[in-house]
């Protein structure tokens, strides 16, 4: 099972291009099936597993994992075997007879307008005409005004930059391509960056990525912890906010251009999602709001006095 699980990863690594994140789950997910099935006396072969085996190690899970962590480790099981099947290694599928648990989805968590517009200005105005304030809101208008994603936004390469068209081409998951719209704020802030960028470069060697948009202040890329720190001191300097995190500027940007009149499409291709039901969670967000406001100004929503 060791080889076959190394087989599906370097798969996944190399031919799929999954995303880190999703490599280091799955293979941290078959790791346990195969700790489960030595200390159980099951087959170290995945093809000669049965369902009960595998419904075996899942139940072994609870209840320390919560249902979104069995539903994720049952998506492992599953391409697993997928992978197995088409490359001639098992004969049966168990997995896909595995039943997924009802997962709780919480609504993404998302700014006001108002702070968000506090969140992205706050750098320039800590430090003005300072490389890396620039930099920062540069990243923020990307993360909010575009919706990338953290990891996009950090593989970011300057050849994919196209200012004079107000375009922008990202990386995503999956290996997948697509070319977003900048507004105007979002590439003025970027021209502003990109002629202060040659600033950021080693002290002593001069040296500089060649080819990263963002840059820390040696001249080394920016990577997505860095982003993340940064976005959550921004968050609360800017909007009392200390749990902001990339994503939730993401979030930001879907709701309040579906609050505004743009289309589910509009915005699934936006933020890259391969599915609408994803993007459909937005919609629950602006549905939220919308009660608020209603209980808040509506007279009908007001209680009688008494």
């Amino acid at each position: 099972m060791r080889d076959q699980i190394a087989r599906f990863v370097s798969y996944l690594t190399t031919e799929r291009r999954a995303a880190a994140h999703t490599v280091r789950a799955y293979s941290a997910d078959l790791a346990g099936l195969h700790a489960f099935a030595l200390a159980n006396d099951f087959a170290l072969d995945a093809s000669r597993l049965d369902l009960l085996a595998l419904r075996s190690f899942l139940a072994s899970l609870l209840p320390q994992d919560q249902s979104a962590t069995v539903a994720r480790k049952i998506a492992a099981l599953r391409a697993f075997y997928r992978f197995l099947l088409r490359r001639g290694l098992s004969k049966h599928n168990p997995a896909a007879l595995l039943r997924l648990p009802k997962v709780r989805r919480p609504l993404p968590a998302v700014l006001q307008v108002e702070d968000a517009s506090a969140v992205v200005t706050q750098p320039t105005l800590e430090r003005p005409a300072h490389a890396l304030a620039a930099r920062d809101e540069a990243m923020l208008e990307l993360m909010y005004g575009a919706g990338v994603r953290v990891s996009e936004l950090a593989s970011l390469t300057l050849d994919r930059l196209e200012l004079s068209a107000a375009r922008v081409q990202v990386h995503g998951k999956g290996n997948k391509q697509r070319v977003l719209p900048l507004g105007g704020a979002c590439a003025r802030a970027l021209e502003r960056y990109l002629q202060l960028r040659p600033e950021l470069k080693h002290p002593r060697t001069g040296q500089q990525h060649a080819s990263a948009v963002f840059l820390g202040r040696y001249g080394t890329r920016l990577g997505v912890r860095q982003v993340r720190a940064l976005v959550k001191r921004y968050g609360t300097s800017a909007a009392g906010r200390p749990d902001l995190h990339p994503h939730a500027l993401r979030h930001s940007c879907a709701t309040h251009l579906l609050d505004a009149g743009a289309d589910l499409r509009s915005i699934q291709e936006l933020l890259g999602h391969s599915s609408l039901s994803t993007t459909q969670r937005y919609t629950q967000v602006s549905v939220d709001r919308l009660r608020e406001v209603y209980a808040r100004a509506h007279p009908l929503a007001r209680k009688p006095k008494a």
